[in-house]
Order: structure tokens, then C-alpha cells, then sequence
């Protein structure tokens, strides 16, 4: 164990209003102008996610300071650059896309955006990403964590942070000014500045013992197709929906749309087969799974209709949630080429085969685009039982 101690000071201010307003209460400025904090703690080396709570001004960031250093003081984030570019150069592009997606950050356009273009909330996933990132074996240690973010969101990034670091046995150190989000970190120590405290909580097993206890509450209901222009920026695909797009359902906090999804008539022999398409949650929101919620849920609705619901995409992240999932069922993965990125859009050949010899013409002149299709099958609740 050791002890830590800590002196804040900063010079009042000896104005003549200064001194009317300590006058008015007998106040002596100086027995104002220092801030004590003494802390016993142990050698923190055994955890992955510790938490500096306290509020302005009760010494967080200069006790960070004394254990950690003061690198995690110097500003990673080039505003002017988009994030998946500043990755070291010995980073391979795989890695950059698990290190963005593993804190959340999935929206590829987010990715190709100058970071300054981002809200509050990517601009802080970003940051996390890229710091752990460089740390390599060290500990990282951000500051002001969830500060200039809505509160939900606070709690969706802390859980995705410590799911994230946890996967990959990193270490780091969240400083805040907000309680809130210790239930979602489940933090392996707590240093409280407010109360001058130190608990290693995975040595006396609460780590591991831990439940939630907060909770969000979503709801899941039919939307406006128009909606899809608040969330089409996000999806790596077309801007727009499909022309034959049945039923659009939309995830909402409160009265705040966070989710959309589509399901559309590709198959025009079957009228009662409808495709899943154009998901997506906001970005904000990302890292609880909750876009194959809404897609299940939504299915599940459609399926009670007498609707047989399918999936074909080109999602990785969308075919692991998938894959994990009772509820579908791989049908077929087809291998396309196309002369457009995602392959979409006119000109794309499928297992071999292409449509007519113009379009192969066209072909032999373009740049190809090699990627796979991913179909699933929705198993209602009345088939899973069978």
C-alpha cells in the first residue's frame, strides 16, 4: 500500500470586491485557497478498468497525474483529419477497423469524416480507440470521460469501453466527474476524490459479482419511411431506400429516434417475402447490440403477420450478431464482384455468371470490388419451437 497525498492551491482573488464579499460572511480567503487530498492505495498492477471519480476542482487530473505521469494530457485527436488515418503507419487496417468498432465507432463514414465533423459522443470514441491504440502495454488514462455527453449516451460508451478493454486485457484509467456511469464500467478499482477513498473492487469479488442495476428503456414502433434521411449518413450503402420498402420500424428513447430499419419486397413471385435492410442505430448509441434488437423484435412482428422474413447483406459486423443468434439461420454466402465499392448498383456479377455481354464489357474496363453477400433466414418463435 501507499499513500498518495495531493495539494491543490490557487491564488484568491484580493480585489476590493473580493474582499466586500469575504467580509460580508468573515471569511479569511486563505483558509479557502487549499484543497488536501491524502489517499492510501495499493499497487494498482491486477485490473483492466479503473475509475478517478470527484467533482471539479477535488484533484482528479493532478492525482492521475502523480501515479500515471502526464502524457495522457497530450491531445491524440487531429480535428482536421479523419480518425481512421491516424493510426500509426504499422497498424494494419484490419486492426484500425477492430479498434474502432470494438469502442463502438462502426459507421464507416464516420471514419472518412474530419474528426472535427463528428459529435461529442464519436469524437470520444474516437479518442478511446486511438489511445489504446498507442499504449501498447501501458495504461491508458483519459480525462473528463463522458463529460459533454447526454447521459445515456454516457452509459452506452462506458459499457463499450470496458467490454472493449476487457476482450483485449487492456488497461485503463477513466477520470469523472459523473457517478452514473460506474454501474456500466464496473470499474476494477474506484478512487472517490469526493471522499478521499480507494476500493479495489475485483479483489473483494465484486467485480465479478456485479448486476446492473440501472437500465435503458427503448421502445420498438412502426415509423415514418421519411426518418430514413436522419439516418442514411450512417450506412455504408445508398442514401436511399428502397423503392418497394413495405414496413419501416423505428428504436426510440423517449420521443428520440436512435434506430431505423426497413423491410423491403425483393422476391416479386413472393409477396409474403420480405428482406431486412438499411439498419442502423446512432452512432451514440452503438455497442449494446442494439441493432439486431430492433431487426429481431421488428422480424418477430412481421412473422406474426404471415410474412417470411429474410436478411442478404454485406455486413461483417451485422453477420457476427447474426451467427450468434438462434433466431436466423445462414442460408448462403455468394461471392459478388461489382465496378462499385459494396457492391450495389448496376453491373454486378454473381457466382460466376453476368447478366448480358454489355455489361460484361462494361466490366472489363472497371475497376472490381470483391465482397460477400450473406443471406439469412428469420426463424419465428413458432418455427424455433418445432
Amino acid at each position: 500500500m501507499q499513500d498518495i497525498v495531493v495539494e491543490l492551491e490557487c491564488e484568491m482573488g484580493n480585489s476590493f470586491r473580493c474582499q466586500k464579499a469575504a467580509d460580508s460572511v468573515n471569511l479569511d480567503p486563505s483558509t479557502k485557497s487549499k484543497h488536501i487530498l491524502n489517499i492510501t492505495i495499493d499497487e494498482l498492477q491486477d485490473f483492466n478498468i479503473g475509475v478517478i471519480l470527484g467533482a471539479s476542482g477535488s484533484g482528479k487530473t493532478t492525482l492521475a497525474r502523480k501515479i500515471f505521469g502526464n502524457s495522457f494530457e497530450e491531445n491524440v485527436l487531429d480535428l482536421d483529419t479523419p480518425i481512421i488515418d491516424q493510426f500509426k503507419k504499422d497498424v494494419t487496417y484490419e486492426e484500425c477497423v477492430n479498434n474502432l468498432t470494438g469502442m463502438g465507432l462502426t459507421s464507416i463514414p464516420c471514419w472518412l469524416r474530419p474528426v472535427k465533423t463528428l459529435s461529442n459522443g464519436q469524437k470520444a470514441r474516437a479518442e478511446a480507440a486511438l489511445k489504446l491504440s498507442l499504449s501498447k502495454e501501458n495504461v491508458t488514462v483519459i480525462d473528463e470521460w463522458t463529460s459533454v455527453v447526454d447521459r445515456t449516451v454516457a452509459k452506452v460508451m462506458s459499457h463499450t469501453i470496458q467490454k472493449e478493454v476487457r476482450k483485449n486485457k487492456k488497461k485503463i484509467v477513466l477520470l469523472s466527474c459523473h457517478y452514473d456511469v460506474v454501474d456500466w464500467l464496473n470499474p476494477d478499482f474506484i478512487i472517490d476524490c469526493n471522499k478521499s477513498t480507494y476500493v479495489n473492487r475485483k479483489k473483494s469479488g465484486e467485480v465479478e459479482s456485479h448486476k446492473r442495476q440501472d437500465s435503458l428503456r427503448l421502445e420498438v414502433r412502426p415509423c415514418d419511411k421519411s426518418t430514413w434521411k436522419y439516418f442514411s449518413k450512417y450506412h455504408y450503402l445508398s442514401h436511399n431506400i428502397a423503392p418497394d420498402t413495405r414496413y419501416t420500424f423505428g428504436l426510440f428513447d423517449g420521443e428520440n429516434q436512435i434506430g431505423f430499419c426497413a423491410f423491403t419486397r425483393y422476391a416479386f413471385k413472393n409477396s409474403k417475402m420480405l428482406h431486412s435492410n438499411r439498419v442502423v442505430i446512432h452512432p451514440d448509441y452503438v455497442g449494446l447490440g442494439l441493432g439486431i434488437k430492433l431487426v429481431d423484435i421488428s422480424s418477430e412482428y412481421l412473422s406474426n403477420k404471415g410474412y417470411e422474413i429474410r436478411a442478404k447483406f454485406t455486413s461483417v459486423a451485422m453477420l457476427k450478431a447474426r451467427m450468434k443468434n438462434k433466431k436466423w439461420q445462414l442460408l448462403s454466402v455468394q461471392d459478388v464482384t461489382s465496378n462499385k465499392m459494396g457492391a450495389v448498383g448496376k453491373y454486378i456479377k454473381v457466382g460466376g455468371i453476368v447478366n448480358d455481354e454489355a455489361k460484361t464489357k462494361k466490366r472489363n474496363d472497371a475497376k472490381l470490388f470483391y465482397v460477400k453477400y450473406f443471406i439469412f433466414r428469420f426463424l419465428s418463435e413458432k418455427t424455433r419451437r418445432v
